[in-house]
């Protein structure tokens, strides 16, 4: 016999007849002779199937149950006074496409209310707030032909790529709102807090370039009809700026833990700084001035008294220490910019292969002798050796070239390459952090080939990828909920408030 259905179960009895068929199946002949995979296959669809009906269920008794508003006035403060149920909206969810009924709230000239709506948090397009989640999740992984066939593997559930795009641009419309009111990670008032810059090219559609770049590229004739080749991507890329704010712990070290000259001093060797609570952010929207300001502004967050450390790890490009001075005076902040010594080494090999042959290990005891030096706090006088030895061998101005390059580098820089004050003060010396961001938030993802980025879409990516890598994307989707909500039904009614009854 089976029990009578409650007023709460009585509304399902699609789901029960759904459940029925499935135990129908499975207790039949014909399940009994397949194989597990295809029992897998045939179950994975069933139970599609059958939250799907659930949930239209539920949504179903909900309707029923939607009881009559006394007073229902919109954000001008106009009466809705003609109830009208019956409205219907369909919603494709994972399960599967629903239709939800609701009572609307008329007024002669004004567009419809639907509490239920606000109620239930319903997007204003059709795709739910599971389903963007999942665009959001998969298109920063992936291509967004990868995310759709992602989406529809498991899900079931097929959406178009253009859907899938502008998904994950909705997705990203709360990063500012989010990160600008964000608690600060609790750091130690001793450890350094370090801020790092760098930028990356994006192959841009031609309507996304910057007008310079645009103009540039409109003068040139690609060779092939389907593809760029080898050098016509120059101009047709537009530079994402990346920005790093993280904390590090200060080890002091001296220059033979960075460059240990016998096996005991390699075994010696201090190890760098520990670094924590790393924050990232890239945009290919906004040009490197803004970043850094955002920079300054998590940097402020996370020491608005100023009682810390602040360090600047830059590769020595002008324009970002330009922008990192400017920054620091304005907010009236002592800020040390120290250059990353990887990038003063690569300027040593480029002056080493002016003096010596390729491949002579000769050139790499004289690297050595020579950064030990600027890691000394010597880079001046290095500049001037490195002269003077061009200088004696009598290379001509093409065979030089590096050297000259190196020694100009070493001069112009000279008072960003304090390292002996670093080192003592236990700074980090390296922007790994800043360039393996470039390469997770930037290159593995944009740099896809024949990617094309229009600048909404790359935008969003990058805003994504950055929430992910920063360990914050699920406290931002609960935040972009909550978003949605104010901005899709409590804006558009008085006081925003959704009216219940009462």
């Amino acid at each position: 016999m089976t029990a009578p259905l409650s007023g709460a179960t009585a509304g399902f009895a699609g789901s029960r007849e759904r459940f029925e068929t499935v135990l129908g199946w499975l207790g039949g002949e014909q399940a009994g002779t397949v194989e597990h995979s295809e029992l897998e296959a045939h179950l994975q669809a069933d139970a599609r199937e059958l939250f799907r009906q659930l949930y239209q269920d539920h949504l179903d008794l909900r309707a029923e149950r939607e009881p009559r508003i006394a007073v229902v006035a919109d954000a001008e403060g106009v009466a809705h006074g003609s109830a009208e149920p019956g409205h219907t909206r369909g919603l494709a969810t994972v399960f599967g496409p629903v239709q939800v009924t609701r009572i609307a709230y008329r007024a002669r000239g004004q567009a419809n209310l639907h509490p239920a709506d606000g109620v239930l948090n319903l997007p204003q397009d059709r795709h739910s707030h599971g389903l963007r989640r999942l665009a959001a999740i998969e298109a920063s992984r992936g291509s967004f032909d990868g995310a759709v066939e992602a989406i529809e593997r498991g899900t079931g559930q097929q959406v178009g790529k253009r859907q899938v795009e502008e998904l994950a641009q909705r997705s990203a419309a709360d990063f500012d709102a989010f990160y600008s009111g964000r608690q600060p990670p609790a750091g130690s008032t001793s450890d350094v807090l370090v801020l790092s810059c760098d930028g990356k090219g994006v192959v841009m559609r031609p309507d996304a370039l910057r007008a310079a770049t645009a103009a540039a590229a409109a003068t040139t004739s690609p060779k092939l009809a389907t593809r760029l080749s080898k050098g016509e991507k120059r101009n047709r890329k537009r530079m994402a700026e990346v920005g790093a704010v993280y904390d590090a712990t200060p080890t002091p070290r001296t220059p033979a833990d960075i460059l240990p000259a016998t096996e005991e001093e390699r075994r010696e060797a201090v190890a760098g700084p520990v670094t924590a609570h790393k924050w990232l952010v890239a945009s290919v929207a906004e040009d490197a001035a803004t970043v850094v300001g955002r920079v300054f502004d998590e940097a402020q967050r996370r020491d608005p008294e100023h009682q810390r450390s602040w360090v600047a790890l830059v590769d020595g490009n002008n324009h970002q220490i330009h922008r990192i001075g400017a920054e620091a005076r304005a907010r009236q902040v002592s800020v040390s910019v120290v250059i990353d010594l990887i990038h003063v080494l690569e300027y040593l090999w480029k002056a080493a292969w002016c003096l010596h042959a390729e491949g002579d290990p000769a050139a790499e005891a004289w690297v050595r002798h020579h950064a030990s030096a600027v890691l000394d706090g010597k880079s001046t006088r290095v500049a001037g050796a490195i002269r003077r030895a061009a200088t004696m061998a009598k290379l001509d101005r093409a065979k030089r070239a590096g050297a000259d390059a190196c020694a100009t580098y070493l001069t112009n820089k000279s008072q960003y390459l304090d390292y002996p004050t670093a080192l003592a003060k236990g700074w980090p010396i390296a922007t790994g952090v800043i360039e393996g961001a470039c390469r997770h938030l930037v290159k593995d993802r944009m740099d896809l080939t024949g990617a094309r980025w229009g600048l909404s879409g790359a935008e969003a990516i990058l805003r994504l990828r950055a929430l992910r890598s920063n360990g914050d994307f699920e406290d931002y989707w609960r935040y972009h909920l909550v978003q949605e909500r104010r901005r899709v039904h409590q804006s558009r009614y008085a006081g925003h408030v959704i009216p219940r009854a009462a």
